[in-house]
């Protein structure tokens, strides 16, 4: 990459890191996430015991688990109206009157949403390590950085869906609807409803469970679990196949590249058909 085109890629970044600092969904987004963990911290989590967990463990497994349903919510649902709302609004043509390619300003959002989208996770995540050295918690700073690589694979994967379905939206409306239809399915259809008809119709179970596997939902929670909980005791039988294949550390790698990969290749569709679609 020249240095113009370096210039102009942290040009683009900045520029959307200052129009999302200035917009209300990021604002809402980080006061969730940040709010969570210190909401967590004041009704005494870290003091409670579950199936043996306590402390921080405790604290940060119950934090990530409700990260895992609202992170891909307000990604897919933000990202997904953000070109195409650009272009009902007129501010796209104004934006690529500027001499900077096409690839320069798609890519140079992206990296700059993924940004803000991690830092409040992040900086929730430190508070939380700061109130365990304050409490005298032993801190799993191994657990803490995985839970940071976990969170990024999966804003990744929802990032690029989001930028895919803003670049085939004709208007804000379909963006909205077809991202809250496929949070939905990913979170709530998928795992009660297919896992149960494929049980029922008597599948192998190593089908059942690859299927789940494929929701990078269901990776990104059983790679939380499997942290803290090595032998998968609390997905019953299903751990046996997921052990069996994988091993601990196959699966928490698996669980970090594959919702990136994936995430990636919906951001290269999507820029794929941003570049040849009306732009105006």
């Amino acid at each position: 990459m020249s240095s113009n085109a370096r210039a102009s890629f942290g040009l683009i970044a900045r520029l959307e890191v200052h129009e999302s600092l200035r917009s209300r969904w990021f604002h809402f987004y980080a006061l969730v996430l940040v709010g969570l963990m210190l909401l967590l911290i004041l009704t005494g989590v870290s003091e409670s015991r579950v199936m043996g967990f306590t402390g921080l463990s405790r604290l940060l497994v119950t934090y990530i688990q409700i990260t895992m349903a609202v992170l891909p919510l307000f990604i897919i649902v933000a990202t997904a109206r953000s070109m195409v709302g650009d272009r009902e609004a007129g501010n796209l043509e104004y934006m690529l009157a500027f001499p900077v390619s096409l690839a320069t300003w798609f890519w140079g959002r992206f990296l700059a949403r993924l940004m803000l989208i991690l830092a409040p996770v992040l900086l929730a995540l430190g508070i939380a390590a700061v109130f365990g050295l304050m409490k005298g918690h032993e801190i799993p700073w191994r657990h803490v950085g995985l839970y940071s690589g976990l969170t990024a694979a999966l804003a990744t994967c929802f990032l690029g869906l989001g930028f895919l379905l803003s670049s085939v939206s004709r208007s804000t409306e379909v963006a909205l609807g077809a991202s809250l239809m496929i949070w939905l399915v990913l979170v709530a259809l998928l795992d009660l409803l297919l896992l149960s008809v494929l049980i029922k119709a008597q599948f192998v179970p190593e089908f059942v469970i690859g299927i789940a596997l494929a929701n990078p939902l269901q990776s990104f929670r059983t790679a939380s679990m499997i942290l803290f909980d090595p032998q998968l005791i609390l997905l019953g039988p299903a751990s046996y196949v997921i052990l069996d294949l994988f091993g601990v550390t196959g699966y928490v790698v698996w669980a970090l590249i594959y919702p990136t990969a994936l995430g990636l290749v919906f951001a290269a569709l999507g820029y794929w058909r941003f570049s040849r679609s009306d732009l105006v």
